[in-house]
């Protein structure tokens, strides 16, 4: 296969990350394949989240809760019952539920919100890899006009602008893990050589933090720090 032994990847609790439609979840599923590992997807089922792009009120304090419970109850389980599996691969980062609540509650509700996530943070196992599949506006809005559904083409432009900018944000300042940021618009996990060059970052990656350009767009791989 070409492919540099799994033995050589050292992480054993991968995190992938990215708004949605940044193929994340095809990256975590292509990893598991690819180097071993049990695969965690995120929950995706919410019964407020129409209520929530609906505009409803109370609606996206709701759809919170629901999916910080939702994957603080996962992440336990994770660390409860996973404990000698080889290596684990999250299509999420449990501390990006904070990207969606500062984008969508009131203050009053950030208040309780922030209570109640820095009692639940505190119990969730951290990853030793963080990967970012960043998107740009552009290519997120040509992705739910190709992919998207119902609830995704309803979604007004300036919400998408938003949360593409506070994914950009929050991973700018992410500092909890090493983190590889990967310029993701034109990368095709069905395509072999993007698949590879992508596991040789993966297995390279130190401590600090890592910009990678694949290949196909001609760049280079700059360091953060």
């Amino acid at each position: 296969m070409g492919m540099k032994s799994a033995l050589e990847i050292p992480f054993k609790h991968i995190a992938v990350e990215g708004v949605f439609l940044s193929r994340k979840t095809q990256l975590a599923n292509v990893l598991g394949q690819r180097i071993g590992g049990k695969i965690i997807l995120d929950h995706v089922g919410n019964p407020y989240l129409k209520d929530f792009y609906n505009e409803r009120d109370g609606a996206a304090f709701l759809a919170q809760l629901v999916f910080l419970a939702n994957r603080y109850h996962q992440q336990l389980r994770l660390l409860q019952r996973d404990l000698f599996v080889d290596r684990i691969i999250c299509d999420y980062l449990f501390e990006k539920d904070k990207i969606y609540a500062y984008q969508t509650l009131t203050d009053d509700e950030l208040l309780v919100y922030e209570k109640i996530y820095g009692i639940l943070s505190e119990r969730v196992p951290k990853p030793d890899l963080v990967i970012y599949l960043q998107v740009s506006l552009s290519t997120l809005v040509r992705r739910i006009a190709k992919e998207g559904d119902e609830v995704e083409k309803n979604i007004s432009e300036k919400f998408l602008e938003d949360i593409v900018e506070a994914f950009d944000y929050f991973f700018f300042n992410y500092q909890s893990a090493p983190l590889l940021v990967v310029k993701a618009d034109d990368l095709d996990f069905t395509r072999e050589e993007d698949v590879l060059d992508l596991l040789d970052q993966v297995r390279d990656m130190k401590k600090s933090s890592l910009y990678y350009v694949p290949q196909s767009y001609g760049g280079k791989n700059v360091k953060k720090g």
